[in-house]
């Protein structure tokens, strides 16, 4: 499809293509930070700055690399690589 979106009500693809986006209507706007473990094994602090929850699947998030020169991505939400983190005081 031209922009990206996939029709609404569907999951998204296993892995997200570079560029994929959920459809705008059902992506609920957060401010959530994490720490992110790396490909290489190191943690990252990030945020997350929206949600996705397909009808069937997992949860997607919306995830951008604090002080990284990469664009926000749309991953998977895996507690195992993602830690959600106080945004207020403990």
């Amino acid at each position: 499809m031209a922009d990206r979106q996939r029709p609404a009500g569907r999951t998204a693809p296993a892995a997200a293509e570079a560029g994929w986006r959920p459809p705008e209507a059902e992506v609920t706007a957060v401010y959530q930070p994490v720490e992110v473990l790396a490909e290489d094994g190191t943690w990252a602090l990030g945020r997350i700055n929206a949600w996705w929850r397909p009808q069937d699947g997992p949860a997607w998030c919306r995830v951008r690399i604090l002080r990284a020169r990469t664009a926000p991505r749309w991953i998977p939400f895996d507690p195992e690589r993602l830690v959600l983190l106080p945004v207020g005081g403990v």
